[in-house]
């Protein structure tokens, strides 16, 4: 009887889980529609990412541009931008209501971290929320720094 009540109990625990590990059907439907165009050649500019020349081209032509440096305050105490139109929100911080609230949404916003990864996911999640105007700055903080020493200084 106990191995009869044992086996019931596992079962019923497995059907479970295979219910917990399922996944969110309109989340995957709204980032079905989110990358369903990245194709070819123009897949970088579909998913989001701007260029470190393309950022810097906007930032020379006066573009009314937000960035939003991502990193934590003790990496954005070793370097970052000096820009007007400047946040400075952590990764682990940015999806409250108060610092949603600080991005705008009637002008580019770029965002950035040290390589590019963590500002990936944060510019995806972004999107995926219907801030449509956000990118990523492709190769973070490092690309950047490698196009504006050569290409930059005077």
């Amino acid at each position: 009887m106990n191995k009869v009540v044992n086996m019931t109990l596992l079962c019923a625990l497995l059907g479970l889980s295979s219910q917990a590990i399922a996944y969110d059907a309109k989340l995957a439907q709204g980032f079905n529609e989110q990358f369903s165009h990245a194709k070819g050649k123009t897949v970088g500019k579909d998913i989001g990412l701007i260029s470190a020349e393309g950022f810097v081209k906007q930032l020379q032509s006066n573009a009314n541009v937000t960035a939003i440096d991502i990193r934590t305050p003790e990496e954005r105490q070793v370097f970052g931008l000096a820009m007007k139109d400047q946040l400075n929100i952590s990764l682990d911080e940015l999806f409250t209501a108060e610092n949603l609230d600080k991005i705008p949404t009637d002008k580019p916003v770029v965002i950035v971290c040290k390589s590019g990864a963590r500002a990936m996911a944060a510019g995806t999640a972004l999107r995926q929320l219907g801030f449509d105007n956000v990118k990523v700055l492709k190769g973070g903080y490092s690309k950047l720094s490698g196009y504006v020493g050569p290409n930059i200084a005077n």
